[in-house]
């Protein structure tokens, strides 16, 4: 009887829609392939590289629990899928129920893995190791790989096995197109495996691993602690490459951060071979630093956001200007440059709450913008100059990593002093920045799809924040999802690869490594965070500055009375200079009823006086 109970329950979940559970199990987001009874088989036979399916019941309790697990795994071997790609198929759906039993699954989990270029007729072998855990699982995909032969071996996969001292020796003091990384290992490590895959997808570094007894090779290049990477560098010098912690994470971190390392396309790696460094950016790319923030990367972001992104709405009413106002009030507050870009926003701000209007052109605060009334030390540069945001290429990075770092120092200036937005309505709210952001990516960012995926992590935790130092780690972390997800993409930067940030060459105690995974030490994060975006932490170079005294507007130059009007600046064309910003736009409104006042005063009477000398004899 309770068998048939629990047959019934069973039953009945399914038919209640939880099958359907495998929706919020696995996602498209999550960096694996969800794959169906359509789907199975084209994807694993005769496949250019090797697989590792998880069959799995969106029922099965374990199978849930295990789910965060198999993510992570996916996650941690991302750079691998050239070679080994991760799947999920789910048993619980009913498309499936036929391909499950084909391919002879009786229990959930089950993980099958199939070689590259398997047959028709392969179903896959089954996993039978009680270690489930992400170590063990990644440890059997380099296994997998080496158990290829070479005829086999996935096309972009390259050699496993260990060097010998007689191949690495003769590389020493030669030139190249490319670094090579030597990393010198114990027997039993899977380590310099693991970093050959993590760099699969990255050109100008090669990796070979060695074992530790090469002796030859370790009296050579003085190896004694293991494991160690040498680096032999393309213009033929070499040396030790030194890593805080001999950890995988470091290691692949540090080889990836290289000059001339780039993420390549997968049209770059038709098979495994030498490549180059890749082609060079068309202008000189100016020099930064990428342990310091670039005070013109937040003049070049508020520049993109007011004169272009705001420039798409005509007028600002309703919620529009409300979410304008609380980003120009929370900017005022909090931004740190101070100077003339400062002066700007809190005399934009000061104008947006002293107006009594509910609709706002925007050509009005395009005139603030410009500076058309002529207000000393109120400015913004007129240019778009990124540099710690700077891309190897038109289109890559620039803005949307200009606006991460606006809201970065927004989150730590907040957190250094949040009796900043006393008196602002935003104080009552446990994640100000965070909600304004929101609010403000939500009304006017401009690609759709990323605000789309903004709005849904908000959704799903912002409201979890409950203080200021959460506001600085949320927003981090959210941050590196979305790097997470955009690795390797058409918007990534091949210059610039999105990876884990902040690098172990940017806070070593940042990192930390767990059962062979790589984990965050939190504290030592929130510490990195909060010096790094910090006041002191802001590099004034490049940044814009204005004139040191701004030629007032009212002069009677004639270029100048012809610049205000071809501006279209009304309230320029007016004369004031240095006077409040909301007594000129009343001004501005009041000249423009008074004008059309006289307008239809002088109508009328041109009537009037028409019908009189129309009566006149002639």
């Amino acid at each position: 009887m309770f068998r048939l109970w629990l047959v019934a329950v069973a039953v009945l979940w399914a038919a209640c829609g939880c099958a359907g559970r495998s929706a919020r199990l696995y996602t498209e987001e999550d960096p694996l392939e969800l794959l169906s009874s359509g789907s199975l088989k084209p994807a694993v036979i005769n496949s250019s590289s090797a697989w590792i399916v998880q069959f799995f019941s969106s029922w099965c309790g374990h199978c849930i629990q295990y789910s965060d697990t198999w993510k992570l795994l996916a996650q941690d071997v991302k750079d691998w899928q050239d070679a080994i790609r991760v799947g999920v198929l789910d048993c619980a759906q009913e498309e499936n129920f036929d391909v499950c039993k084909e391919f002879g699954i009786k229990f959930y989990p089950t993980f099958k893995y199939f070689k590259a270029h398997s047959a028709s007729t392969d179903r896959g072998v089954t996993y039978r190791g009680a270690d489930r855990e992400i170590q063990a699982v990644r440890q059997l995909m380099v296994s997998i790989l080496q158990n290829h032969t070479e005829l086999e071996r996935p096309q972009h996969c390259p050699a496993l096995e260990p060097y010998r001292s007689a191949e690495l020796l003769p590389l020493i003091g030669q030139r190249s197109d490319h670094y090579t990384a030597i990393l010198v290992e114990g027997p039993d490590s899977f380590m310099g495996r693991e970093v050959i895959l993590d760099l699969l997808q990255f050109s100008g570094v090669q990796v070979k691993r060695a074992l530790s007894s090469e002796l030859p090779l370790l009296d050579t290049l003085k190896i004694t602690t293991f494991p160690s990477v040498y680096l032999l560098q393309p213009n033929g010098s070499h040396t030790h490459l030194h890593s805080p912690k001999p950890l995988r994470f470091f290691f692949s971190s540090l080889l990836r951060s290289l000059p001339g390392v780039k993420r390549s396309s997968r049209l770059d790696r038709p098979s495994y071979t030498a490549v180059g460094l890749g082609d060079k950016r068309a202008e000189p790319m100016r020099e930064f630093n990428s342990s310091q923030v670039y005070i013109a990367d937040l003049e070049a972001a508020l520049h993109y956001l007011l004169r272009v992104e705001l420039a798409t709405h005509s007028t600002l009413e309703g919620e529009e200007l409300k979410v304008f106002k609380d980003f120009i009030t929370l900017v005022s507050k909090l931004y740190p440059g101070g100077g003339s870009v400062g002066r700007l926003m809190e005399t934009l701000s000061d104008w947006l709450i002293r107006l009594p209007l509910h609709t706002i052109p925007y050509k009005a605060v395009l005139d603030l913008l410009e500076n058309r009334v002529g207000i000393p030390g109120v400015f913004l540069g007129a240019e778009l100059r990124w540099i710690g945001c700077q891309g190897s290429m038109a289109g890559l990075r620039g803005y949307p990593c200009s606006l991460w770092t606006l809201f970065h120092v927004l989150t730590v200036q907040y957190d250094s002093d949040q009796s900043a937005l006393r008196n602002t309505g935003l104080e009552g709210e446990a994640a100000p920045v965070l909600q304004v952001m929101r609010r403000y990516v939500r009304t006017f960012f401009g690609c759709e799809e990323c605000g789309r995926h903004f709005e849904r992590a908000a959704k799903d935790s912002v409201d979890q924040v409950e203080n200021a130092e959460q506001q600085v780690l949320w927003l981090w972390e959210q941050h590196n999802r979305v790097n997470n997800r955009l690795a390797g993409s058409l918007s990534d930067d091949p210059l610039f690869p999105k990876a884990p940030w902040p690098s172990p060459s940017l806070c070593a105690s940042c990192h930390e490594e767990k059962n062979g995974v790589h984990v965050w030490n939190r504290n030592n994060v929130l510490h990195f965070l909060r010096r790094h975006y910090g006041a002191a932490n802001l590099s004034q170079r490049y940044s814009v500055s204005g004139p040191a005294d701004i030629a007032p507007r009212h002069t009677s130059s004639p270029e100048r009375e012809a610049e205000g009007r071809a501006g279209g600046g009304w309230v320029a064309a007016l004369g004031f200079t240095g006077v409040d910003m909301s007594l000129c736009l009343l001004l501005y409104i009041c000249s423009g009823l008074f004008l059309m006042l006289l307008f239809f005063f002088f109508k009328v009477r041109s009537r009037r006086w028409k019908l009189r000398y129309s009566r006149l004899p002639l």
